[in-house]
């Protein structure tokens, strides 16, 4: 990964950031003066009740939006200012994409899922198969599996593949907006995990989720609320069945009124 090193190095600085939507003459305020700094090689998870901005946050950090006003400070190049076209160069360059819905092309296998993400790039097809067969093992998907087609998989198995092509092209930063909403407890655990053990490798991620055990995954929980980050949780690296952890989660989710 190119995040396991400098860890501690400020990756995404947001300045400011305002958005906002108008529909006729009203004006609805989503983000509202928000500022945020996100190192390398966290692991933030972004919460807080419906409508509080954490989607549109998430959107606007990759680029996927344009703000309002205010600064967005990526590997070190204000994005606020670039067109579409420089925007979708940039994302295909430094961010991969994990999303509830799981956008894998239906007449390709799972490998040529993720080798089409990774030549997009121009990665060179031998080191890129090499890559995609390390990573499909690495989310616990056989070979058997790689031919597959997403119709013949389970969705916690599509979700895995997901990753894979999200990874492949080693982003500096992994976007993922409610990755387990649309999966049962079983496969919701299996994709963690995959979370889990890349952000001990050094993938920075950023996750939005309305969901606690997922949360739990996460170094750095922020809330929302109106737009604004309303409170913060450092809950350090990822141990599992750790009372201590949940407890201080909860008590942090009570304080935000969750």
């Amino acid at each position: 990964m190119k995040n396991s090193e400098n860890k501690n190095h400020i990756l995404l600085s947001v300045r400011h950031l305002n958005k906002s939507f108008r529909s006729g003459d009203a004006e609805q305020t989503i983000i509202n003066d928000l500022d945020l700094d996100i190192r390398q090689g966290d692991f933030t998870v972004i919460m807080g009740s419906s409508g509080a901005g954490k989607s549109t946050l998430l959107y606007a950090l990759s680029g996927m939006d344009k703000p309002t006003s205010g600064s967005i400070t990526f590997c070190g190049e204000d994005i606020t200012s670039y067109s579409a076209d420089k925007l979708a160069v940039f994302r295909r360059k430094h961010c991969g994409f994990v999303f509830q819905q799981i956008y894998l092309l239906d007449k390709m296998s799972l490998m040529d899922n993720a080798l089409t993400a990774g030549l997009l790039v121009g990665g060179k097809k031998k080191e890129t198969v090499r890559r995609a067969a390390a990573l499909f093992e690495k989310v616990n998907l056989p070979e058997v599996t790689w031919r597959k087609f997403p119709s013949q998989i389970s969705g916690g198995e599509a979700q895995r593949a997901g990753i894979v092509r999200a990874v492949i092209n080693r982003p500096e930063v992994l976007f993922a907006d409610e990755p387990t909403g649309a999966l049962n407890s079983n496969n919701s655990d299996a994709v963690l995990d995959v979370f889990t053990e890349l952000s001990r490798d050094g993938q920075s991620i950023i996750m939005v989720t309305h969901d606690k055990k997922s949360a739990l995954r996460g170094n750095r929980v922020i809330y929302l609320r109106d737009g604004r980050i309303f409170g913060e949780c450092d809950l350090g690296e990822y141990t599992p069945d750790n009372a201590a952890r949940t407890e201080k989660l909860n008590a942090f989710l009570t304080e935000m009124n969750w």
